[in-house]
């Protein structure tokens, strides 16, 4: 299975009453708060903690631009989302000691893209013996941290 995308994960996102409108659209028009979980805006671009993470720390980088992929957007705002993916490694590793990471985009349907129209970049972190029976048996996902206390430490690290 990949980690990444998984069926009763959609079945959970599908299942809960979906708002108006594109999810990162209608976030990133709302003012910065736990409750929309943005850390940072660049001047192309935000970084935002995934509502359903597969880690503490899952954040994902996102294009002010509505846009169903990468060749869509310009050169300015694909190379801000780089810089800001590489800002979020270091800031993770700072914060969780993180091993690894996953960073990944999923463009389109078929790939897993669980927000089709909007593209984005998920930066995942890992270590070693990060999964065990609760997420590949009990398909449970078992986080260490709430995810307001996730936004604070985020948030307070791009502050610095």
């Amino acid at each position: 299975m990949n980690h990444l995308w998984s069926p009763w994960r959609m079945k959970y996102i599908e299942s809960h009453n979906k708002e108006a409108g594109c999810v990162f659209c209608n976030a990133q028009a709302q003012t910065d708060s736990a409750e929309n979980l943005i850390a940072f805006r660049g001047k192309n671009a935000y970084v935002i903690l995934n509502r359903y993470p597969y880690t503490s720390g899952h954040l994902m980088v996102i294009p002010f631009k509505h846009a169903p992929n990468l060749e869509e957007l310009d050169p300015e705002t694909r190379a801000e989302m780089m810089e800001l993916t590489s800002r979020c490694t270091t800031i993770l590793r700072e914060i969780y000691r993180t091993q690894s990471f996953n960073v990944g985009v999923n463009i389109g349907e078929a790939a897993g893209a669980g927000v089709l129209g909007h593209v984005h970049i998920h930066i995942v972190p890992r270590w070693a013996g990060d999964t065990n029976f609760m997420s590949s048996v009990g398909q449970t996902r078992v986080l260490p941290e709430a995810l307001e206390e996730t936004y604070q430490r985020v948030r307070q690290a791009f502050e610095k």
